[in-house]
């Protein structure tokens, strides 16, 4: 199994998010979708990545942003950098990507959801923390916007958001996207061949 551990105001993460379906698909490895918010672990793990923010015409940054275009041209896919909102609050989101797997007349839809609001925020710039925007994307999709953001209200989805976060910390992760192959952790999209190669190696063992 893959487990995929992801925050959809992520760029990198959307990447990922595309680039490791075949990988999977390939291998006929099962991904187990972790919804989480990346900001929750770097407030514990990562907190210098707020002060890296801070210039973000720094050399550093501006290879970042540009890095992260030549990693979506090579995915086939565009990405704009949201102009209007940045860093943005996916808690809603968030929580409904765990709302979506996990409701019976929605679940097999959770994939275009994710995409949807991957898409929303960074193809569209539309800010995904706002109730209108999801209603939207839920349309989009094919869910029940009055069931959705009545699911995202209730006390365990929002448990469960925070337990993936303190889980996700607890192992090791310091942001998204984080993959996990058994105990053995992998941080960004460029370690998705290190991924492939650990599927295959624990395969591999008798």
């Amino acid at each position: 199994m893959i487990e995929f551990f992801f925050d959809c105001s992520s760029p990198w993460t959307y990447i990922a998010f595309r680039n490791i379906q075949p990988i999977a698909a390939e291998l006929k490895a099962p991904i187990i979708w972790r919804p989480v918010l990346v900001g929750g672990i770097f407030n514990v793990a990562n907190k210098n990545v707020y002060a890296n923010r801070e210039d973000m015409n720094s050399a550093r940054n501006r290879y970042m942003l540009k890095d992260v275009q030549d990693n979506a041209r090579a995915a086939g896919m565009n990405i704009v950098f949201p102009p209007t909102v940045f860093p943005v609050s996916s808690v809603k989101a968030m929580r409904g990507c765990i709302w979506v797997a996990q409701d019976a007349e929605a679940q097999g839809k959770h994939l275009a959801f994710v995409e949807a609001v991957f898409a929303a925020y960074f193809t569209q710039d539309l800010d995904i923390s706002q109730d209108e925007v999801l209603v939207s994307i839920c349309k989009q999709v094919g869910i029940n916007a009055d069931a959705f953001m009545a699911g995202i209200a209730q006390p365990a989805i929002k448990d469960q958001l925070k337990a993936n976060v303190d889980e996700a910390v607890a192992r090791g992760a310091f942001g998204a996207p984080t993959f996990f192959i058994g105990d053995d952790m992998y941080f960004g999209n460029d370690r998705l061949g290190l991924v492939r190669d650990a599927v295959v190696r624990a395969r591999a063992k008798p």
